[in-house]
């Protein structure tokens, strides 16, 4: 990490927001990454009473589903899923946008009209309802739910890089990078795009709490992947239960609950971090 990097990371930890933040997150990342140590036989085992509730045996504190599946191994490996997906739609929804929004912002003319065009038209299709149809024709995998989030994603990574590219290609630094011959390539990825990252950072943390919450309502709606255990499968497999035993239901919904409130105060912090001029105007 660089030395500015470090900097970031301190004001970050000194922000309240950000700082509790971050200790949720920490405590996420914790049990995905521990989940194949302490659960190494995974979370579908049947190793208990189906319907057995919290506190009433020492072996499942958090009880077991209507298969008699360990609910701490299921959250557990649903961390390591939701954060997944994800990270991995909002990378590729931050590179289709920057991609989009760079080459648009700096070239203009007809290629930033198709662009902004093409962009106009993926933001008149709801998004969730567009996850829906992609997951359902090309089927149920991570794979697919990670590209179908971040197709449905990438337009506003697309605007904001787009209109950050039209303020800075005007700033006396590019036009002397144009008069040395400086290639297009490097102007855009060496001198432009990194005085953009601020607001593409912040706009990260929103990427992965939508891209969570999405992966978790599709596999609800039993469009998630079969094959592996997300927050959203333990909600549908918990939903008719909910009036018996409503424990199923109710710690995966908390775990998604603190861990996008979580990546919003980090959102938040990052934006006062970030854009300390943005802080003093709130205040």
């Amino acid at each position: 990490m660089s030395t500015s990097g470090h900097s970031v990371f301190r004001r970050l930890l000194r922000h309240p927001s950000g700082l509790v933040g971050l200790l949720i997150i920490a405590l996420v990342v914790l049990m995905s990454a521990s989940a194949g140590f302490i659960f190494p036989e995974g979370p579908w085992v049947l190793g208990g009473r189906p319907r057995t509730w919290p506190g009433v045996d020492p072996a499942f504190p958090l009880g077991t589903d209507a298969l008699g599946r360990d609910m701490v191994a299921a959250l557990f490996y649903g961390a390591r899923v939701s954060l997944a997906v994800g990270a991995a739609a909002a990378l590729v929804s931050l590179v289709i946008g920057t991609l989009v929004g760079a080459i648009a912002g700096y070239y203009g003319g007809w290629l930033d009209d198709v662009l902004m065009r093409l962009t106009d038209a993926m933001q008149t299709i709801p998004s969730f309802l567009a996850a829906i149809a992609i997951v359902g024709v090309v089927g149920a995998s991570l794979s697919t739910i990670i590209i179908a989030i971040a197709v449905v994603s990438w337009p506003m990574i697309a605007r904001l890089v787009r209109a950050d590219f039209l303020r800075l290609r005007t700033y006396d630094f590019v036009q002397s990078c144009k008069i040395i011959g400086m290639s297009d390539l490097r102007i855009i990825f060496g001198q432009i795009l990194p005085n953009c990252l601020a607001p593409i950072i912040v706009s990260s943390s929103v990427l992965v709490a939508t891209a969570i919450i999405t992966e978790a309502s599709l596999a609800f709606l039993g469009l998630g992947d079969p094959n592996v255990m997300s927050w959203g499968t333990i909600l549908s497999t918990g939903r008719p239960e909910l009036r018996s035993g409503w424990y199923m239901t109710a710690f995966p919904a908390v775990a998604l609950v603190l861990t996008v409130l979580a990546l919003n105060l980090i959102g938040d912090a990052l934006n006062d971090v970030l854009n300390p001029r943005l802080k003093e105007r709130k205040s």
